[in-house]
């Protein structure tokens, strides 16, 4: 049964075992799915998927294999090619909203399915059809405060819910962290921490399982030496300017490092655009709140692991000249780059963290800043994959 699923699966290096392929053939046969193409999807989740990572690639498999299948609520074909046939955008501030009042969502997913019935062409500009850069309720590249986004791009960030996207995208290797997904990461800098000398008094379960089925099933455990944690680690955000936009993901970082129990020693300092003759101790960035650049670099030795995030956007004065700070009042008699190429000898573990898509690192405001920085420190996006890639570099070094 569903052979051809399985292969198509693992494909999309879905790594599923033949037990947990039959464990979903029994359910099957178990009616656990209700008879629905829904209900076989959830079940699939429940029985073949290990981590939220996984989610992206089978609904692309699962789209794939089961393309044939729609519902009534699939956009006809006819739809995607008029929404992608010259697009109209309305200007991102041109806000005004045409529509009488805020409709809640049931009655926004009614009018959805009456508009697929009578439309019969492309539209764009109004505000009824399914259309762009109109005010409807529904289409892309337009505005209404409560809306069904159909293809594009999202830009106001306020459409209640999207056709055309994978149900999980959010949860794919290479999308934005959340918490939990910062503090998973960042539990593979405790190959850092050593064994303590002593008495075994720890309980190490992968050895215990192991030495179990040896034993033919009878337990047998296995004890080791408890860590001691060593790891000392020096966190500097970019705050304000640019970074408004990633203050919320910003903010999860911190959280993330704060609740950590990984670190022997933490320390977070701020600064806005550049490093200058101070780092600041709130992300506000206020005067008089902040330490001493050079005590910072003298107390804080090399043992540290340095993770400078920002997205290195700012005007190429504040990077390479003296007195080139944003800031009115504060005179840098050193250059930017000369305080950045400082930590990068002083810290020789350390690596940046961007929010910037790497796609864009090259014509994004501020890309000619953003790429001396990034000859300087190793660059990296701030996601799964890209935080997992800059802490396998914390621990290898340069």
């Amino acid at each position: 049964m569903f052979t051809e699923f399985f292969y198509l699966l693992r494909a999309y290096n879905l790594k599923i075992s033949m037990n947990e392929w039959m464990t979903l053939v029994s359910a099957l046969d178990k009616g656990l799915a209700g008879g629905s193409l829904t209900g076989f999807y959830e079940l699939c989740h429940t029985v073949l998927l290990k981590t939220e990572a996984d989610f992206d690639k089978f609904d692309q498999a699962f789209l794939e294999y089961f393309h044939g299948i729609t519902t009534p609520a699939d956009l006809p074909d006819a739809f995607w090619d008029w929404l992608e046939q010259n697009p109209r955008e309305r200007d991102i501030n041109d806000k005004k909203m045409l529509d009488e009042y805020l409709l809640e969502l049931e009655e926004l997913q009614k009018r959805f399915r009456e508009r697929m019935e009578e439309q019969k062409e492309r539209h764009d500009g109004g505000n009824y059809w399914i259309g762009t850069g109109g005010t409807s309720t529904m289409g892309h590249g337009g505005f209404h405060e409560r809306g069904i986004r159909v293809g594009g791009e999202g830009r106001h960030g306020k459409a209640v819910q999207v056709a055309g996207e994978r149900r999980f995208k959010d949860f794919r290797q290479d999308n934005i962290l959340d918490i939990r997904q910062f503090q998973m990461a960042f539990r593979k800098l405790r190959q850092y921490s050593s064994r303590l000398d002593g008495l075994k008094s720890e309980l190490d379960i992968d050895e215990t399982v192991e030495e179990t089925g040896d034993n033919a099933g009878r337990l047998s455990l296995v004890w080791k030496k408890p860590r001691r944690n060593t790891v000392k680690l020096l966190v500097l955000f970019d705050s304000d300017g640019s970074m408004l936009p990633y203050s919320r993901l910003c903010s999860r970082l911190f959280q993330a490092v704060s609740k950590s129990g990984h670190f022997k020693d933490l320390k977070v300092y701020y600064f806005h655009n550049c490093i200058y003759e101070h780092l600041y101790t709130t992300p506000y960035c206020r005067r008089n709140e902040w330490i001493d650049t050079e005590w910072a670099l003298k107390n804080l030795n090399g043992e540290y692991r340095l993770i400078l995030v920002g997205d290195g956007a700012m005007a190429p004065s504040e990077l390479l000249k003296r007195g080139g700070s944003s800031y009115i009042g504060l005179f840098n008699e050193i250059p930017g780059i000369d305080w950045l190429n400082r930590f990068h000898r002083t810290y020789e573990k350390s690596i940046w963290l961007n929010p910037l898509r790497e796609a864009e690192w090259e014509y994004a405001y501020g890309s000619y800043t953003l790429q001396i920085i990034k000859e300087i420190f190793p660059m990296y996006e701030l996601t799964i994959d890209g935080l997992e890639a800059g802490i396998k570099r914390l621990l290898a070094g340069r």
